[in-house]
């Protein structure tokens, strides 16, 4: 099944099913109001929600309505957690390779993660909004997955049966606040600002066999201002897949159903897949050509992020945005 959230109902918007095409929703009152609410009894509304999800996609639902994507929050507006990691070495290799550093040993066996941004996702069509283009705005295509509870200290085969949604999301970085803060010591804050999550999220078993061994077997697509900018293989070079990176955010606290855990930067060795943020083309350029030549983002600059079947079809929905400053 495949769920979202209208903008209405409070902050945490009003849950909906989404049919299969995206093109039809139906809410989830009578189940529940919130997809927060839903995760919080996952094993009582998830049955319930693709019962309706049947109907919908049947036809047969009552009070269904067409899907206009303006009128989506992100599914999940607000999460009680949202842990990122970076599990495309490539993406880690030649960044550090830029600055001359090498990749430590424990990168491979494990994972980089950060407690990022979760109080508020923007909705896959709000702007991203920024004081200042000379803070190096940036996009960052990656999969997220959405769990239920998952203990404490789970395994990763155990951690695998907790993922319960998977998702799209645009994890903005302002790239020119990164260096001083990092150099504190200390972690992101400043330039991690809101993120923006696709227009659904889907269960594994709607994404068929482009998922397996806890992975999305498919490119990421993306586009800036209309030009065709990447789609770099999500199952291709990733390191530790989500199993793993659950049972890592699990391993000393347990995480609470909502809890957000992203791939980090889409990114392939094979440089002519393109690249799923700019600070990794500017990477490839400055490994080639000495320096960077592509801009990071300026005001009035789109971007598109999507990931479509074999067939070319729409999964999750594209996020879509502009970048526009704070008024």
């Amino acid at each position: 099944m495949k769920l979202g959230s209208l903008k209405e109902g409070g902050r945490d918007g009003t849950l909906i099913v989404v049919s299969r095409d995206l093109t039809r929703g139906v809410k989830a009152g009578g189940i529940a109001a919130t997809l927060q609410a839903a995760l919080d009894d996952w094993s009582n509304t998830a049955p319930r929600l693709n019962a309706l999800s049947d109907e919908l996609n049947a036809g047969s639902a009552t009070g269904a309505f067409a899907l206009d994507a303006a009128r989506l929050a992100a599914p999940l507006p607000r999460a009680y957690e949202f842990v990122d990691g970076s599990a495309y070495l490539p993406h880690v290799a030649r960044v550090r390779r830029a600055r001359g550093a090498e990749v430590p040993e424990s990168f491979y066996v494990d994972p980089l993660m950060y407690q990022a941004t979760s109080a508020g996702f923007l909705g896959p069509r709000d702007p991203v909004t920024v004081p200042s283009e000379e803070y190096g705005i940036d996009l960052e295509a990656e999969v997220v997955v959405v769990t239920d509870d998952v203990p404490m200290a789970v395994t990763p085969e155990q951690a695998a049966g907790h993922i319960q949604l998977v998702g799209l999301v645009n994890d903005v970085s302002l790239r020119n606040l990164i260096p001083a803060e990092l150099a504190k010591g200390f972690g992101f804050l400043q330039s991690k600002p809101r993120s923006a999550l696709s227009p659904v999220l889907v269960t594994p078993d709607e994404l068929g066999d482009a998922w397996r061994g806890e992975k999305l077997h498919l490119p990421m697509r993306t586009w800036l201002n209309g030009k065709w900018f990447g789609e770099a293989e999500c199952g291709v070079d990733m390191q530790f897949n989500f199993a793993q990176l659950v049972a890592h955010a699990a391993k000393t606290r347990p995480l609470t159903a909502g809890t957000i855990v992203g791939s980090g930067t889409i990114a392939n060795e094979d440089t002519s897949k393109g690249a799923s943020c700019l600070a990794e083309q500017r990477t490839v350029e400055t490994l080639r050509d000495g320096r960077p030549t592509t801009p990071f983002l300026t005001f009035g600059d789109t971007l598109r992020i999507e990931v479509t079947d074999k067939h070319g079809v729409s999964i999750f929905g594209a996020i879509e945005q502009a970048i526009a400053p704070l008024k």
